[in-house]
C-alpha cells in the first residue's frame, strides 16, 4: 500500500508538529503561550510534544513496516483513485495551513478573543 503508506507518513508527521504543516502551527502557538504564562510549564508542554512525536513515529513504524497479524489486513488493497484524491485534498489543506496560517486564525480570532474577554472577568463581588 505505497500511497496510502505516504500519505499517512504526511499526516503523522503534521501530527508530530513538522514544519510547514498545520500541527506545527498549533503546537508552536500552544508552547508560545506556554513560555509567556511560565517558562517552565512551556518546557513541559514543549517536552510532550516531543514524547507526541516520537510516539507518532514509532506508531507509523508498527503499522506500516510490523508484521500482518490478522488475515483480513493482509488482504487490504492500496486506496482507490477516489480515495487517494480525498487524501490529497486534506494534504493539501495541512500544507497550505503550515506554510499561511493567517486565514484560519483570522476566523477564529473573534471567537478566541470573546473566551478570553469572558474568562478575564471575575465572578467575585
Amino acid at each position: 500500500m505505497p500511497k496510502f503508506a505516504a500519505l499517512f507518513l504526511l499526516f503523522s508527521m503534521a501530527n508530530s508538529g513538522l514544519p510547514a504543516t498545520s500541527g506545527f502551527v498549533g503546537e508552536f502557538m500552544v508552547i508560545l503561550g506556554a513560555v509567556r504564562y511560565n517558562f517552565w510549564i512551556g518546557a513541559i508542554a514543549a517536552t510532550t510534544l516531543i514524547l507526541g512525536a516520537a510516539y507518532s513515529l514509532w506508531m507509523y513504524k508498527r503499522v506500516m513496516f510490523g508484521a500482518v497479524a490478522n488475515d483480513e489486513v493482509a488482504r487490504l488493497k492500496d486506496v482507490d483513485r477516489r480515495e487517494f484524491w480525498m487524501l490529497v485534498a486534506m494534504a493539501v489543506l495541512v500544507l497550505y495551513m503550515g506554510i499561511h496560517p493567517k486565514p484560519f486564525t483570522d476566523l477564529t480570532n473573534a471567537s478566541v478573543d470573546a473566551l478570553l474577554s469572558h474568562v478575564g472577568q471575575t465572578k467575585i463581588k
